[in-house]
């Protein structure tokens, strides 16, 4: 008989998340209850010794971020009014200053500018509530430099890899326009206007700044990664597509300036990968932590030092450093310790025709130990139109699958 698991443990939070890697890799950063509110804790790595940095008690860290060795930015709002602020704080908790100390204005990242130390990139709604501009925010002083005035229809904005903002999309609500500059003196021009129907999503900049990688379905059925010439206005190359569905994940090493891995989704994650390295990499962690989704979290700047973290259909899995020059891989902390993954139903992915002939690709979660015949039929359907749900677990089809498993078993 399986044994019995509370309600609140297929719900329960974590009791540490958002775990990040210090540039230089030597201390570890996540989130953790002080006071039950979610606050930034930093680990030093050789020491083992654990700082918490900050001390909210009204309202939980809402995202944070490393920008130098020894500073962290993190983000919060006050009384709950969603106008969130970015503060700077150092290592060992001192020196917590508000960079965006302003009444009814909502603060946000565009980028982190890595190799500018004094920098970040951020949006904020100063000039008029309605729209959001880009500034240059200095992380020591407060000072801002605002790069472009929104002119009310700018929806994101694009920097190149020399922190310079070059790329602007703006939408109505039916067509997108992708607006690009030469340089930061330069006004924006727009390069090409798509419909609902058709997308052109840029990625990042080529290494030499020229072109930019992006996933479109321009001209096709399915979304692939192209290489595309801003000046021009046309695409250059296909790096990748898969017939099934649409490919929208590029990934490069800053260190190595290569790209390394193409990411899809059919039934799971799967990885076309452009790099010798990353895929010895990956084949690498696949052989000591076996048959779970392994995401790469982040990395020390040098890329030598890794933060990886696993999950499956049965369990939230864990975090770990993976120590390449040692080849030494080190759990950090399981995610949801309190439920046995053993105890936990699979998700198995299933397809069938609807009645125009269309086929209906979807996951069936059946209760663990039990004859698959004769069972009540839960259906959750996903939002959309252009979502879909993913391989991984999730406490809600978990929680019905047991429930049904414990009723069954009681009836007996």
């Amino acid at each position: 008989m399986a044994k019995h698991i509370p309600l609140k443990d297929f719900f329960k939070n974590p009791e540490s998340s958002s775990f990040q890697l210090s540039p230089d890799g030597k201390n570890l950063s996540y989130l953790a209850p002080y006071n039950r509110r979610m606050n930034i804790h930093v680990k030093n790595l050789e020491t083992q010794i654990i700082t918490r940095v900050t001390n909210l008690e009204d309202r939980s860290v809402a995202g944070y971020m490393w920008v130098t060795n020894e500073r962290l930015l993190y983000v919060r709002d006050f009384g709950g009014d969603e106008n969130y602020h970015i503060l700077a704080v150092s290592i060992d908790g001192s020196n917590d200053v508000d960079l965006t100390p302003f009444d009814n204005v909502k603060a946000g990242l565009i980028d982190d500018l890595e190799n500018d130390e004094k920098h970040v990139l951020v949006s904020l709604n100063t000039r008029n509530p309605q729209f959001f501009d880009p500034y240059r925010l200095n992380i020591e002083t407060g000072e801002l430099t605002i790069l472009a005035e929104n002119p009310g229809n700018i929806s994101s904005w694009m920097t190149d890899h020399n922190g310079k903002l070059r790329i602007a999309t703006t939408t109505d609500g039916v067509n997108n326009s992708l607006l690009y500059r030469k340089t930061e003196t330069d006004e924006f021009q727009v390069v090409i206007t798509t419909n609902f129907r058709e997308s052109l999503s840029p990625l990042f900049f080529s290494f030499d700044n020229k072109f930019i990688y992006a996933s479109s379905n321009l001209g096709r059925d399915k979304a692939a990664i192209i290489k595309y010439d801003l000046e021009k206005g046309e695409e250059i190359e296909e790096l990748f597509s898969h017939e099934e569905v649409d490919v929208s994940g590029l990934s490069y090493s800053k260190e190595r300036q290569v790209l390394t891995t193409i990411s899809y989704t059919t039934w799971k994650r799967q990885y076309h990968f452009l790099d010798e390295k990353r895929a010895v990499l990956q084949n690498r962690l696949e052989q000591e932590l076996g048959n779970y989704e392994i995401i790469i979290a982040s990395s020390n700047k040098a890329e030598d030092t890794y933060l990886i973290r696993t999950f499956s259909d049965r369990s939230l899995g864990a975090y770990y450093i993976y120590h390449g020059n040692d080849d030494k891989l080190e759990q950090l902390a399981e995610v949801s310790p309190w439920l046995d993954e053993n105890e936990m139903a699979e998700m198995k992915p299933i397809q069938y025709t609807s009645r125009d002939g269309l086929v209906i690709h979807g996951y069936l979660t059946l209760p663990k130990g039990v004859d698959a015949s004769n069972l009540p039929v839960v259906i959750n359907p996903h939002g959309g139109p252009w979502a879909r749900d993913n391989w991984g677990f999730n406490p809600e089809i978990q929680f019905l699958a047991y429930f049904h498993n414990a009723e069954d078993q009681l009836r007996g």
